[in-house]
């Protein structure tokens, strides 16, 4: 058992409210006989100390670790994010830790709740794929001495451990290579760019069309999709231009498959042969994609591994117990694998 860092308790929110510690229990489990006014008080001090409430205290002494790392990815159903958490487990598990995954569909609520959650669990320290620029509630995690280490993306203003990929890099190559295959005329799905990766990977394949001199045409770019569905709707609008792309550079995989989908379909429609369908790049493998009815090739890297390395990162700061540790970027290498059929 290590020593943990000092969290608020129901002693100091009653004090702060100007109750008892039984009306700050009674408050927040739902208010029962206690008067609006005072229920209001009580909140605010919660909010004000940044209190949550101990679901273990039964079984955890206090000043003591809960031997569990709270996981929080933006969408489960992505097999990505699956192999990322596996590879979180596998590392937290050597160390006798075990993990509490949860999901925040790319939602800052979502993710500010779920953090609380595993707050109120009194996690040992939390790897977050941020969901966006929010720091408040991660913030306030540090300040209780639950150690953040940030993956796959960062969040500015948020001094944290993090472990991203060379995504600009990443993209820059990929787009390269389909360039010095001779296309000239590359269409991009991703992202919104206001998301950490699909700000980089934009700003890397747009970097490979400038410095060969090829003008970036906004008719090719798509850059809002999240789901499948949407990259397909988005990857349909370039197949169907009059003058469509040659290639197709995806800058995650979800927008791969929605792409192929919708080839997928044409081709089996009849609407085009496979001659005349797009060469595929994809940011990120996935399963089958040596299947692809296309030519297609990966900027590919191993999800297992940044999830291996946030662990790695979260564990080191965990075992300085409050030392002061300077903050680690870690930036993985990405590789190229051409035509994967």
């Amino acid at each position: 058992m290590t020593t943990r860092g000092r969290r608020p308790t129901v002693k100091e929110v009653a004090q702060r409210a100007g109750v008892s510690p039984m009306t700050v229990s009674r408050t927040l489990s739902g208010g029962v006989n206690v008067k609006p006014d005072v229920q209001q008080r009580v909140l605010a001090a919660v909010a004000e100390l940044g209190y949550h409430r101990n679901e273990n205290a039964r079984s955890i002494r206090p000043g003591q670790s809960s031997g569990l790392i709270g996981v929080a990815i933006t969408n489960i159903a992505n097999p990505y994010y699956s192999t990322f958490a596996l590879g979180v487990e596998e590392e937290a598990a050597l160390t006798g830790r075990r993990i509490l995954l949860g999901n925040t569909s790319e939602d800052s609520a979502r993710e500010a709740a779920l953090v609380g959650d595993f707050l109120g669990r009194r996690v040992d320290g939390l790897v977050v794929v941020p969901a966006g620029p929010a720091t408040e509630h991660l913030t306030q995690s540090q300040k209780q001495g639950v150690p953040v280490v940030l993956a796959s993306r960062r969040v500015e203003g948020l001094a944290a451990d993090s472990v991203v990929l060379s995504d600009e890099d990443g993209a820059y190559r990929g787009a390269i290579a389909l360039i010095d295959a001779g296309h000239t005329r590359i269409g991009y799905l991703g992202n919104t760019l206001a998301i950490f990766t699909g700000k980089r990977r934009h700003a890397g394949f747009v970097r490979a069309l400038k410095e060969r001199g090829i003008p970036v045409e906004p008719d090719l770019i798509a850059a809002e999709q999240q789901t499948v569905e949407q990259a397909r709707e988005a990857a349909r609008a370039l197949l169907n231009m009059s003058n469509a792309p040659t290639a197709i550079f995806c800058a995650n995989n979800r927008n791969s498959i929605g792409a192929l989908k919708e080839i997928n379909h044409q081709l089996k429609s009849g609407l085009k042969t496979v001659t005349e369908f797009p060469e595929v790049m994809s940011f990120d493998d996935f399963e089958l994609a040596e299947l692809s009815p296309v030519p297609i090739s990966v900027v590919d890297h191993d999800p297992r591994e940044l999830g291996r390395t946030a662990a790695r990162l979260l564990l080191k700061r965990l075992d300085a117990g409050g030392e002061s540790v300077a903050v680690q970027e870690v930036e993985l290498p990405v590789s190229l694998r051409m035509h994967v059929q």
